[in-house]
């Protein structure tokens, strides 16, 4: 990162999924130091995943999950929920995953600067509320887990509308911020547990990443 001592903004959109826990993973791994500020956002709506979430799920992303130290009631996860095949501290049960995520990169990088935004969706689609936050809070680095499979290409790509109201584009999520945001956005697929990441921006289209 050469010696550039400004501190930057990384945005990392989070939901239970595989390929947001991906997207944190190479966030933490290639893209933030301890000058910067990680932000998790994630976009509620009515027909959302429960903000709970397995362990055991992350685990089987390749993501190594130390214990979490929950103040909301879940402290006992620390003692009495630990998986006896996760290996040491590796633990089990439901949190709330933005927690989780949030203790996860805060165990990675303890000097880190790590905060939470939640956002409502409301009557816009998830593509322009993530545009929308990331542009107020001047963001420098924006990035998305996106999922690339036979069943999304047979059955399309959501149409969203153009800023300023123009007709409608299909595209995913990743591809509409990554062609409209004002920062840099990456859309991050991860092959595998060690096979690397394929990297989508504005300027590189499946630029392969070793992890």
């Amino acid at each position: 990162m050469g010696s550039d001592t400004t501190m930057r903004k990384v945005m990392v959109v989070v939901d239970p999924s595989r390929e947001a826990a991906g997207a944190l993973q190479y966030a933490l791994s290639h893209v933030v130091t301890e000058k910067d500020e990680l932000i998790l956002v994630h976009v509620e709506t009515q027909n959302s995943w429960k903000n709970t979430f397995s362990f055991s799920f992350l685990r089987r992303t390749g993501i190594l999950i130390p214990a979490v130290n929950n103040n909301n009631n879940n402290s006992s996860l620390n003692n009495s929920n630990q998986s006896s095949s996760g290996g040491e501290g590796m633990v089990e049960g439901e949190v709330d995953f933005l927690e989780a995520m949030r203790q996860l990169c805060e165990a990675a990088r303890p000097r880190l600067k790590v905060t939470v935004e939640r956002l409502q969706m409301g009557a816009k689609d998830k593509a322009s509320v993530i545009l929308f936050k990331s542009t107020a809070m001047s963001v420098d680095h924006l990035i998305i887990g996106q999922k690339k499979s036979l069943s999304s290409v047979l059955l399309g790509n959501t149409k969203y509308k153009k800023p300023g109201g123009l007709g409608p584009k299909s595209m995913d999520t990743a591809e509409y911020l990554i062609e409209y945001s004002k920062c840099n956005c990456v859309a991050v697929q991860k092959k595998g547990q060690t096979g690397g990441y394929l990297l989508n921006t504005k300027t590189q289209k499946n630029f392969w990443l070793l992890a």
